[in-house]
């Protein structure tokens, strides 16, 4: 059997992708991503950038993500949504059910919480988070905010929600394709805004700009 031009050019670019080497999350990475990271004097939900790179490493592999565009992206989301990685649930307003590293919403707690074979028969019985009691909703969000599982909900939520369109966009053009995957957030990327300066900080840390 033949294949044309084209096809062979494609299944080169698979085989590549497969075969990519992910990007080594240290702990000096995050440190230059994040400077003024400190958890002296914070509560027990704070983690040094030297307790949270394996974790972030193992989810990266656990989830297939090699690319490096797509980890600093998804990296400096969870710099940035957590505070340094200083808290686990919402503390401004203080939404119930809401956390963990990137913090997703309650539904999304569920769904991940459901996702992953040690803990999902904890919460077979609950369907839904519409109208659950603050116990069922501190109950879910504390299942899933163990260190293995806070630090890789960024890269569940990006491999179930946000791809292919994401992850097309970050491997063609890191700063376009950042804001595809903010959008697949639900949050705007501002021009000299938080947000941009995280990812902006991402990006060097991981030599990319």
């Amino acid at each position: 059997m033949r294949f044309s031009a084209p096809v062979i050019m494609a299944l080169a670019a698979v085989a590549n992708a497969a075969t990519e080497e992910p990007a080594k999350i240290s702990a000096e990475t995050l440190t230059k991503m994040m400077p003024d990271q400190k958890c002296e004097g914070k509560d027990g939900d704070c983690r040094t950038p030297a307790q949270a790179a394996p974790f972030i490493e193992k989810s990266m592999a656990r989830y297939h993500i090699n690319n490096t565009n797509e980890i600093a992206a998804i990296v400096s989301l969870m710099a940035l949504e957590s505070g340094n990685f200083t808290y686990k649930h919402n503390v401004y307003p203080g939404r119930r059910g809401q956390g963990t590293v990137n913090m997703q919403m309650a539904n999304f707690n569920l769904e991940y919480a459901k996702s992953i074979p040690c803990i999902q028969g904890k919460v077979a019985n609950i369907t839904t988070v519409e109208g659950a009691s603050n116990a069922t909703l501190d109950y879910i969000l504390s299942l899933v905010t163990v260190d293995k599982y806070n630090f890789g909900s960024a890269a569940w939520y990006y491999t179930t929600k946000c791809l292919p369109e994401s992850r097309d966009a970050l491997q063609k053009n890191i700063t376009e394709g950042f804001a595809t995957y903010m959008k697949c957030v639900g949050v705007p990327v501002e021009a000299g805004g938080e947000r941009e300066t995280y990812f902006n900080r991402a990006k060097a840390a991981f030599g990319l700009s």
